[in-house]
């Protein structure tokens, strides 16, 4: 059996169940991508060290001790706890426009094209990754939420622990990001990407009635961020960011990749992964 007919039949099965695998099968990636992710987590925190020794040897004690004092330097505690905290807010953005108008569609502009280099484009390049980071975590909760509601239709218990373990991945990554920005003396980012929320997730939300629906969704911002991260690669300047994008980028896949699955699509469509769609530095964070 070819993987085309896999597919049909995935899609055939889709059309008549809310999702096109079993729960049986979806509880079992979900747990396999747990175990995935709890295993990147001391490769990150060592790229958040490492980053912390590059400001350490590249800045002037004094004012790194001063910007420290305000805003904190990274930190095992603080990396695993993450932003809950802030993220409280999250949930509103990605449903209500802050300015009630909708922008265009993703941006293509290749992320190198727009960057300058060096630590200060690092940073941008944080911000934008934790702002994308967040996008996930409060789209996630906005599903949760439609489908705990009982305005998705039927929705397997499967699904909701699949989105529920993905969101606080992302939550993970969030804070990772927030590490290295708070550990180079500027504040964490706790907004969207607005770029985004106002361009995609607003509009197709709106259209979501189903668990398919929703789906489609998730996928088409895992898959903007793993272009992102791939994107950004060549542009990182800082082995600790270089290590730290090498590390997510794949969780990410993997996410896209259990959202084929649900949806019935073959998972893998490409040789290689690819660029398009990647989200660039001109994306607006609020």
């Amino acid at each position: 059996m070819t993987p085309h007919d896999d597919t049909q039949q995935a899609q055939t099965r889709a059309a008549q169940e809310p999702i096109a695998i079993s729960e049986r099968e979806l509880t079992v990636m979900t747990a396999h991508l747990e175990e995935a992710h709890q295993a990147t987590l001391p490769v990150m925190h060592d790229a958040i060290a490492d980053w912390d020794e590059r400001l350490r040897s590249e800045n002037d004690p004094a004012e790194l001790a001063e910007m420290r004092a305000r805003f904190g330097r990274p930190s095992r505690r603080g990396f695993l706890i993450g932003a809950g905290a802030t993220l409280g807010g999250l949930v509103l953005a990605a449903c209500s426009s802050s300015d009630g108008k909708k922008s265009s569609g993703p941006a293509t502009t290749n992320t190198k094209a727009a960057a300058g280099g060096g630590l200060a484009t690092d940073l941008k390049i944080a911000a934008l990754a934790a702002a994308l980071e967040n996008t996930a975590v409060a789209t996630y909760q906005a599903g949760i939420n439609a489908a705990t509601a009982g305005k998705l239709g039927t929705v397997p218990p499967a699904i909701v622990t699949f989105a529920t373990t993905v969101q606080q991945q992302h939550k993970d990554h969030a804070a990772a990001w927030n590490a290295i920005i708070t550990g180079a003396g500027k504040p964490a980012v706790t907004g969207v990407d607005t770029t985004v929320n106002d361009g995609v997730v607003q509009p197709a939300f709106a259209q979501v009635t189903d668990v398919a629906g929703l789906a489609k969704l998730a996928l088409s911002l895992e898959d903007a961020a793993g272009a992102t991260y791939l994107s950004v690669i060549p542009v990182v300047s800082d082995p600790g960011g270089v290590k730290t994008v090498a590390t997510i980028q794949p969780v990410e896949m993997q996410h896209a990749a259990i959202l084929n699955f649900v949806l019935g699509q073959y998972p893998v469509p490409n040789a290689f992964a690819k660029t398009d769609g990647a989200r660039t530095l001109t994306d607006k964070i609020g």
